[in-house]
């Protein structure tokens, strides 16, 4: 007879070898447990099919065809991926709530004679952790805010902090965007679901020192497509602030630096420039998309800067309810200069660990 599965919690993944998502790969793709590898029971259309002939077959049939799919798949997955597992090899695996998915991969799996186990809940438990870890860490931390406009080199300096040994968060990266109009990565790269960011940024918060600052670039609430949770926001509002301030022609160097990529393909780059339709005037707007059209990168960046983006920062700053900002005043955005003002910021911000 074989073993009841066991079935596990959250804070026991650390015992497993492996960490296995039994979804589909869609479910996957969305979002999953950091670490865990797909190894879906019903592929996406496999999935649909099932749940259309539960709806008008009823779970007999649906459980019938469905369960051939399942030991095909689990079949499958042993004869490929499995194939080099030890006898000690101890595998979790999990599936949307901790179901009929996980449950039938993980007998397969303890009948071969692994020490399998269930993760109790499933997906939709662990989300709550994480939506629960994202009101409760934020309040934990020493943040110290990074502000400047546009092209101030504030991600970099962010770098140079972390080079350094400093805690970072770094959010834009997490997001795969920076935040603005132009900013969406390089080379079609999509952002992160909003919950595949929730979790990348639960994992990033764990890993810090509450006893030590944390370091972040000033963010709105939204970074693109994706939103930062409120207990964050509310910390890094009530953060000491730094602000960059250097000359105009140095932004805008590091800018055409940064975004130069956007240059090769100025039809695109036309095409982005309409999402300030009725922010810009009409002539506004048809002269910069001529200059995209034609690669005046540096002319376009230029006006971008002056008529759109350091309003928007003042305008920002205007707003008021927060800290007063300390600015730092560098007078080029070089590797060393960055440098320079990285260690200015550590020895002020006190003993280091």
């Amino acid at each position: 007879m074989v073993a009841k599965p066991d079935i596990v919690t959250l804070d026991q993944i650390g015992a497993f070898d492996t960490l296995i998502d039994a979804r589909s790969p869609s479910e996957y793709a969305l979002d999953h447990l950091p670490g865990a590898v797909n190894w879906p029971v019903l592929d996406d259309e496999e999935r649909r099919l099932v749940g259309t002939l539960y709806k008008h077959a009823g779970a007999f049939e649906a459980r019938r065809i469905g369960g051939a799919w399942v030991a095909r798949n689990i079949a499958r997955h042993i004869q490929s991926v499995m194939q080099d597992k030890p006898a000690h090899w101890r595998p979790l695996v999990y599936c949307w709530r901790g179901g009929q998915r996980s449950g039938a991969f993980v007998l397969w799996l303890r009948q071969i004679g692994w020490a399998a186990a269930q993760l109790q809940g499933g997906y939709k438990q662990y989300r709550r952790w994480v939506v629960e870890q994202l009101q409760a860490l934020p309040p934990r931390f020493d943040w110290r805010v990074i502000g400047g406009p546009t092209g101030s080199g504030k991600t970099r300096l962010l770098q140079a902090l972390a080079a350094r040994g400093a805690q970072v968060l770094d959010l834009e990266a997490l997001a795969r965007h920076r935040g603005s109009i132009l900013g969406a990565w390089p080379d079609g790269q999509p952002q992160p679901s909003q919950k595949a960011f929730d979790t990348a940024l639960v994992e990033t918060l764990r890993r810090f020192d509450p006893a030590r600052a944390v370091w972040v670039e000033a963010e709105s609430r939204k970074i693109g497509a994706v939103q930062l949770p409120e207990a964050l926001t509310m910390a890094l509002q009530h953060a000491p602030r730094v602000q960059v301030h250097a000359p105009f022609a140095a932004r805008l160097a590091l800018v055409l630096q940064d975004y130069a990529w956007l240059g090769r393909d100025p039809a695109a780059l036309a095409q982005r420039l309409l999402a300030l339709r009725g922010l810009q005037s009409n002539e506004t707007l048809a002269r910069w998309q001529a200059w995209a059209r034609a690669g005046h990168l540096a002319d376009l960046f230029a006006e971008l800067m002056t008529h759109h983006y350091d309003p928007l920062y003042r305008r920002s700053l205007a707003r008021g309810g927060q800290p007063p900002w300390r600015t730092i005043e560098l007078d080029t955005l070089d590797a060393a200069a960055l440098a320079c003002a990285a260690e200015r910021l550590l020895d002020e911000a006190g003993p280091r660990r």
